[in-house]
């Protein structure tokens, strides 16, 4: 057991668990998992927020890596699809790494250092994805915010099983993108 272990095995406990996995981690599942006591963990990790930090740590950094892959070399609308399509298909492959990816580390807490540089390479993906529409620097805070609100408010209502008409969900996702990029077009007028 080592501290990349018990946080592998939390990640995967995280993931099992879908969309609340995240909030249900507890010290026992991931003991329980890993075949050692409850006390054993404590030679590896401090408590429960030390775990769920590292699992937030791994998930924010995927989806990062996630989104580079997705939208490097494109630009405007077409590195904005493709970012929102990758959030989407993440949160669906990975539920409880996505709910721990929307965790907001504090910046002030010195054991969130490393969460806050993991969420802010996430940040930079997205301002390199939105800088394609010229928007001023003052205006790219509020682009940001638009674009992850309204991909986590879809793909939230999506996994909770919010959406009972029988419509096409890819289409009304498609929708909403588009008109993200129209807002976003309109920031930058």
């Amino acid at each position: 057991m080592t501290r990349a272990a018990v946080a592998a095995v939390a990640v995967d406990l995280v993931d099992e668990g879908g969309a609340d996995g995240f909030d249900r981690l507890t010290l026992a599942a991931v003991a329980g998992r890993a075949g050692v006591a409850v006390p054993s963990l404590y030679k590896h990790v401090a408590s429960l927020g030390d775990v769920r930090r590292l699992v937030a740590i791994e998930s924010v950094s995927e989806l990062t890596r996630v989104l580079a892959g997705a939208t490097i070399g494109r630009a405007g609308p077409e590195a904005v699809r493709a970012a929102a399509d990758a959030v989407r298909a993440f949160a669906h492959r990975h539920p409880g790494r996505y709910a721990a990816a929307q965790v907001a580390p504090h910046g002030v807490d010195p054991a969130d250092a490393e969460l806050v540089a993991r969420a802010q390479e996430t940040v930079t993906v997205l301002a390199g994805v939105l800088r394609g529409f010229g928007l001023p620097e003052d205006e790219l805070v509020d682009a940001i915010r638009m674009l992850r609100s309204a991909i986590h408010g879809f793909v939230t209502l999506e996994l909770g099983g919010g959406f009972g008409l029988p419509d096409d969900l890819d289409r009304s996702y498609a929708v909403l993108i588009e008109g993200v990029i129209a807002g976003v077009e309109r920031l930058a007028a």
